[in-house]
């Protein structure tokens, strides 16, 4: 940790930075003189820290986007009437301002990735480091895509000399990350005599290059399965794309979770893992606020508590969620606090949207379910919150969990099972996903896998769409609390699994895109396609492209 701090340290003075006193602040001004002569090795630690914020650090961040567009969260309504009520409930305002930190932290964390790539290394002393800067990149960016369409691609890293790039088409964005992940697998693969091992300032896999080469060929499979849709001569190039996995073991892609590290601690509320500092406690251990006014929402808690009570009803009579009667998940207590309510102990959710008083709130008042402590820790050391806070900064911020490595294989093999081993593989996968789920959370699995073998929607079993939707809800549940705007794009992608809508909601579905933040508007105006609110809720020529169909 000593090592990360002074690296960020050095940087921090080198590039001008004032708040020096914050171990994670990297390059804030990228328009700084002699920025290009900062080693890629004092660049890269700071940057995967900083970026990986908006993954999941509370307001405005990935995390939140996708626990309330998918429904896994709620608002204790018994205690706060504001929070969620207001924007991601209604979706009536979702403009320039919704979420647009994503924009702005990913553009300006991906700028130090390009810095890293364009350093002199005529020496090649510094490819493994320009691989790494070029996954992180694609790994980001392809949310910029996912999550807006047409963005500044080809111009957008130049800094001072272009300060109003103009807007690539997004096919062209998708093609070129990939290009970049083939790129550094082939850079990795050359293993020049003069490359630097990474060590310490790899705050991913601590230098572990096979580890990346994984990472980068998982990407691409989530970047084509984005593409499953896709017609004419898109459709030709995802199918060229997944024709480079012929043959590929399945040892090729993430076999761990990939999370990052840089020595997270509670020395104070900057220096912890961003998720526990904004969904459970500071470094003091004070509650966050976030942790109060969240709770399940009723859709969860009927998917976790086997669609029995959970909510003012004793059953929901929903026909999509019929595929949970009886099977209590054994994630539930791990994601959610288990309360007694009705005389079961149970996830207790709230419905979307509903006040005190109202169909879906529930009517013992006292206790709701919140974050459970597993969330955090896993199975490490949780039951206090100096023990909670402690063990989630040794497990580290999560990036890529494998479970949504082993989903987006089944899917493959389910999809293309010339490339991938067809049906019997694909429920390997499906099965390996949800042991890895439970893994992360400290959950014992026992017999649920063989239990709802036979379950329609939700075990392995019936038509080709049956199983879709099988490993959309189990992807659903296995990324609540930790990367559900995955399932929230898929979920626009696939329309699995059934997502109610917040009973305040102003429209009809969810957003297919976001807005451009309102900055971008005012500062490049002359490039930023003009869009209303009203098209980000159907598809149109501004729907990212692989969901245009």
């Amino acid at each position: 940790m000593n090592k990360i701090k002074s690296t960020i340290l050095i940087l921090s003075l080198s590039l001008g930075v004032v708040s020096c006193n914050d171990y994670l602040d990297i390059n804030e001004n990228p328009n700084s003189a002699h920025i290009e002569n900062v080693a890629p090795k004092l660049i890269f630690p700071g940057a995967a820290v900083s970026i990986h914020a908006v993954q999941t650090a509370g307001a405005g961040s990935m995390m939140e986007l996708g626990g309330t567009m998918m429904n896994s969260w709620a608002l204790n309504s018994y205690s706060f009437t504001s929070g969620f009520f207001g924007r991601e409930f209604t979706l009536n305002t979702v403009d320039g301002s919704f979420y647009s930190g994503i924009w702005s932290t990913i553009y300006l964390q991906c700028a130090n990735f390009k810095l890293i790539e364009d350093y002199n290394n005529s020496d090649h002393a510094q490819d493994n480091y320009v691989a790494m800067a070029k996954i992180m990149k694609a790994f980001y960016m392809q949310y910029i895509v996912d999550l807006y369409g047409d963005s500044p691609y080809s111009e957008a890293f130049m800094r001072g000399f272009n300060t109003t790039p103009k807007y690539d088409d997004d096919k062209n964005i998708y093609k070129a990350l990939i290009s970049d992940l083939d790129a550094s697998i082939a850079l990795i693969n050359s293993a020049n005599s003069n490359a630097i091992a990474p060590g310490g300032e790899d705050v991913v896999f601590t230098g572990d290059m096979n580890k990346w080469k994984n990472f980068a060929r998982t990407i691409k499979l989530r970047m084509l399965l984005r593409m499953s849709n896709v017609t004419g001569e898109m459709a030709t190039y995802r199918d060229s794309k997944l024709a480079d996995f012929n043959g590929t073991p399945v040892t090729d892609f993430n076999i761990v979770n990939v999370v990052v590290n840089p020595g997270y601690s509670n020395a104070n509320d900057d220096k912890m893992n961003p998720f526990v500092a904004s969904y459970r406690a500071n470094s003091a251990g004070s509650t966050a606020a976030r942790y109060n006014w969240i709770t399940a929402s009723e859709h969860m808690a009927i998917a976790l508590n086997g669609n029995r009570v959970g909510s003012v009803t004793s059953y929901s009579s929903l026909p999509s969620d019929a595929k949970f009667n009886g099977i209590v998940d054994p994630r539930s207590s791990r994601l959610f606090s288990s309360v007694t309510y009705q005389g079961v102990a149970q996830v207790k959710g709230t419905r979307q949207g509903a006040l005190p008083g109202e169909p879906g709130a529930p009517l013992d008042l006292t206790t709701v379910s919140k974050f459970a402590n597993a969330t955090f820790a896993g199975s490490l050391p949780g039951s206090t919150i100096a023990q909670t806070i402690s063990s989630s900064n040794t497990r580290g911020g999560m990036i890529m969990s494998l479970a949504e490595t082993k989903f987006l294989l089944a899917e493959a093999a389910l999809r293309y099972p010339a490339i991938f081993g067809g049906d019997v593989q694909a429920n390997s996968y499906f099965n390996d996903a949800i042991d890895a789920s439970a893994s992360w959370l400290g959950a014992t699995i026992g017999t649920y896998k063989t239990t709802i073998a036979t379950r329609t929607g939700l075990g392995w079993t019936g038509s080709f769409n049956n199983k879709l939707e099988a490993i959309m809800t189990q992807k659903w549940i296995g990324l609540t609390n930790v990367s559900p705007v995955e399932s929230y794009i898929d979920y626009l992608r696939t329309g699995y699994p059934f997502t109610p809508m917040a009973v305040t909601a102003a429209v009809a579905n969810k957003p297919y895109r976001l807005m451009y933040p309102s900055t971008e508007t005012a500062a490049n105006s002359a490039n930023v396609p003009n869009i209303t609110s009203q098209q980000l809720f159907v598809k149109n020529q501004y729907t990212p492209f692989w969901n245009q169909n």
